[in-house]
């Protein structure tokens, strides 16, 4: 992904533009956790950390809707806004119940509607907006690995590719915070329709292979007791040639 500059939009706009408001807290929190101010709580939340990336936020102004925000604070707001809500543990989709995140992402939605990107009164994406999406998709893949990528290139495909690339850039942050759904438990075998008739009727016999080995054992002592007869028969005619009688 060496042209990521190409992408005019940032990713939590095509975030947005892409999946909606959930796409773009999702971007924002793995921005975030690439700068080290979340981690992973317990039971699928997230939780921010005090650290020099968290405290770099900006304060959020005053909600006025009259207040135009400058382009340059959108993205920085938005950060702002869940990293604040972040302070106590919390999933990701109750991050849209805070009236700041919803407000940061309204004003993320204004942007793109300044420059055509979604249209009232929805505020849906166009469909300039579509076919920008759709060539970037083609321009930047799903990555086979994050071997290399730039934090930038990592938002930017989450922001394009949803779960696939929130595999591939941050798997394990994504499964322990509910971002990616956990693989099912492997399934076992169900059990015979029809049980060995055998255990049915209560045989508790050996099985074919151990059959097999006490049939062979019972043959070998067999031909040994017959050998022993034979022997004492001829013992019997040596002492006795024309036959003993009482």
């Amino acid at each position: 992904m060496a042209e990521t500059e190409r992408a005019r939009e940032t990713p939590h706009e095509l975030a947005l533009l892409a999946g909606g408001p959930r796409a773009a807290v999702v971007v924002a929190v793995v921005a975030l956790h690439l700068r080290g101010a979340v981690e992973p709580g317990a039971r699928n939340t997230v939780v921010a950390v005090d650290n020099d990336a968290g405290r770099a936020l900006p304060p959020l102004p005053t909600q006025d809707d009259d207040a135009d925000v400058p382009a340059e604070l959108r993205v920085p707001y938005l950060e702002s806004a869940v990293y604040r809500r972040l302070h106590g543990p919390c999933h990701v989709r109750e991050l849209l119940r805070d009236p700041d995140v919803r407000w940061a992402v309204a004003t993320l939605r204004t942007g793109l509607a300044e420059t055509g990107m979604v249209s009232p009164p929805a505020l849906g994406a166009t469909r300039a907006a579509r076919r920008r999406l759709q060539v970037l998709r083609t321009t930047y893949p799903v990555p086979a690995s994050r071997d290399g990528l730039s934090d930038e290139e990592k938002l930017l495909a989450v922001a394009l590719h949803g779960q696939a690339a929130l595999r591939v850039a941050v798997p394990r942050f994504a499964l322990r915070t509910g971002l990616t759904p956990r693989p099912p438990p492997p399934q076992t075998l169900p059990a015979p329709l029809y049980p060995d008739l055998r255990r049915l009727r209560g045989y508790t016999g050996p099985t074919t292979a151990a059959a097999s080995s006490a049939g062979a054992e019972a043959g070998a002592v067999a031909e040994a007791a017959g050998l022993r007869r034979r022997g004492r028969l001829s013992q019997d005619r040596t002492r006795c040639p024309g036959g003993c009688t009482g």
